[in-house]
């Protein structure tokens, strides 16, 4: 091989090798700050990780919020019109959080499919819905379109 083509393979393979290692690096140092969203039909079979940030949403369900006496503490189901979950929170709910709308929650999930929310999020209005939330309510059995984009029966 001609040394000047021997010197621009040594070139090329360094850059990728260099690109390479730059790329799992990259990987490696955000992997800990990637969150992935779960409905709770996946973690109903098993498929979240236990004590890692996660991310679930779906539907509150109507008549599960329950605020503790003592403190900021709040309890409600989600569910994903197949499945649910209870989250636990602590904190103020956001402003436009309520019963029968979609949230995403991120928290760590619990032994015994719980699980704590360190942070809700609401949607922020009427008409959206998180990606990954309508994803799952589409895929369970009752889905209904004009629940999940806000509507309510009430007039």
């Amino acid at each position: 091989m001609h040394p000047v083509r021997k010197q621009r393979l040594y070139i090329v393979i360094f850059i990728v090798a260099g690109a390479s290692i730059a790329a799992a690096l990259a990987f490696w140092a955000l992997q800990d700050n990637m969150n992935f969203f779960y409905a709770p039909t996946q973690i109903e079979r098993g498929e979240a990780p236990l004590g890692k940030t996660i991310r679930v949403g779906g539907l509150v369900v109507p008549g599960s919020l329950k605020r503790s006496d003592s403190g900021l503490e709040v309890t409600f189901t989600v569910t994903d019109n197949h499945s649910a979950i209870d989250i636990a929170y602590q904190g103020i709910l956001p402003d436009l959080f309520s019963e029968g709308q979609g949230i995403v929650a991120v928290g760590e999930l619990l032994e015994g499919n719980r699980f704590r929310a360190a942070q809700v999020l609401a949607k922020h209005d009427e008409n959206y819905m998180p990606p990954e939330v309508h994803d799952a309510l589409k895929a369970g059995e009752s889905f209904d379109a004009a629940t999940a984009k806000g509507g309510s029966d009430a007039g």
